[in-house]
Parts: structure tokens; sequence; C-alpha cells
């Protein structure tokens, strides 16, 4: 199936990766990215230069990230366009910035419209320096597990992607689980509940004392289901079929014995 990419837009924040390491990780946020529409991403002096092999590889189609993709000696020069910067850390700074979780920190952002704005990320094993943390605004914090606080990059990157694309009203589903078929009428519930009912009587199902009340109960439950006419009529055809291999006469047959006329 071809791939379609949805064009970029001025207000998208710019990621900013500092210092990054892996070509794979490099490839996988760009994929990220990729997946909720951004597209500016800077590369702040990448460890072992730049391009890397197998970071195309890595996007899984996201190339066009990456081809756009800035590369800068140092984070100021890499910033140096933006009117609000965040970054982002998993420890305290002792810093005095505001401290937003991923969706209140791309609230924030998408309300800044008319100013650049960016997100900045740093090295894969020890994060951002208190000077880069600096540089920014505020910090942007995950509400991970204390037991084990560490994200991978790409991960970190997706999840403010995907809370930028909620806040800024762009994160609308790919389809549609609706209905296709009508739901079933009354007249088709009671026909299922009575054939139902009788194919359970017969089959010696009711303690006699409780028939009523866990009748009722089947009734509850169909109900909750809320079935579709078609599902009506399969669970109405496995009736018969049971009927039939117990040897029963089929609905059919009991209406003409009973003088109801033919089946409906």
């Amino acid at each position: 199936m071809a791939e379609t990419t949805e064009i970029p837009r001025d207000d998208t924040p710019a990621v900013i990766l500092v210092e990054p390491q892996l070509a794979e990780n490099i490839g996988m946020t760009a994929r990220a990215m990729a997946n909720f529409g951004l597209s500016d991403l800077r590369l702040v002096a990448p460890k072992n230069g730049w391009p890397k092999k197998g970071v195309r590889e890595a996007a899984s189609g996201a190339t066009h990230v990456l081809d756009g993709a800035r590369v800068y000696a140092t984070v100021p020069e890499a910033i140096a366009d933006l009117n609000f910067l965040l970054a982002t850390t998993a420890r305290e700074r002792g810093q005095m910035k505001r401290v937003f979780a991923p969706d209140a920190a791309m609230a924030e952002l998408v309300s800044r419209a008319g100013q650049r704005v960016g997100v900045m990320f740093g090295r894969e094993r020890v994060g951002l320096s208190n000077d880069e943390v600096s540089f920014a605004d505020a910090i942007v914090t995950f509400p991970v597990s204390p037991d084990f606080p560490s994200l991978n990059l790409a991960q970190a990157v997706l999840l403010v992607g995907y809370e930028w694309r909620k806040a800024s009203g762009r994160a609308v589903l790919p389809f549609e689980g609706a209905m296709i078929a009508p739901p079933a009428s009354r007249a088709a519930l009671l026909s299922l509940f009575e054939s139902l009912e009788s194919a359970l009587a017969g089959a010696g199902f009711y303690p006699p004392e409780k028939r009523e009340i866990i009748a009722r109960n089947m009734r509850d439950m169909l109900h909750r289901m809320a079935m579709t006419e078609q599902d009506v009529r399969t669970l109405r055809g496995a009736l018969r079929a049971l009927s039939r291999r117990r040897g029963e006469p089929s609905e059919s047959e009991r209406m003409v014995e009973n003088g109801d006329g033919a089946a409906r």
C-alpha cells in the first residue's frame, strides 16, 4: 500500500536532539515524528557524524523527516529562532522553572500560536546537562514508574508527539467502529426470547420454581448485547440446528402443529 505524507505546517514544534549517538534512535525518532505530523528535526553535534549508517532503515519510511533534518554545532545555534523552548528531563534539576506533564506541555505550545516553539531531548545515556536545561523556558517530565523511569529517546518523542497532536485538535481516528447493521427490532427480540426459552425448557434447563426469574435475567443479558437483526437471525438459526440435532420439531413445524400458519 502506498504511503502518504502529511503536509508539514509552520506551527508544528521543532524536535531538538542533543548529541544523539545511535542511528536507530534517530531513525525511530523520525518515524515517531512522522506518525504525528511533526517534521522539524534538529540534531546538535550527533556523535560520529551525520548522516549515520542504518538511520533510514530505522525510520521505516519517514525519510522526509530525515531529509529535512538540520545539523548544528551547539544548542544555542539550534534554538536561536525559537520563541519558546521546553526541555525534557527525568530528574529534578533545582532550577526555578515550571514543570509540565506532556499533555499540559503540549497545550502550552499550542496556546502560543504564531510563535516558533520546540522541545529539546538529551543524550541517550545522560540526558541534558544543567546548562542545556537552563536554556529552556520550562521542563517536560513524564509520569513514569519510579521503579523504572528510563525512557528510550524515540519513546519520549513519541509521547510528546502524541500529546501535541491531541492538543492541536488533529488527533482524528482514521476509521470509526459504527454499527453497520441496524439494531434488532423489538419483534425480532421477542421472537428470539420465545425460541430460546422454549428450547431451554425442552432441554430441562429451568428449575420449575426459578423459570421466570432465570428467563428475565437472560432477557436482560441479551438486551445488554445490543444485538442487530443479523445477530438475532444467527442465534435463531443456531437454536433451530440444536433442536434438529435432538430430534425436536423445528420452529416452523411447531407453528404448523399449533395452527399458526406458515413460518415467517
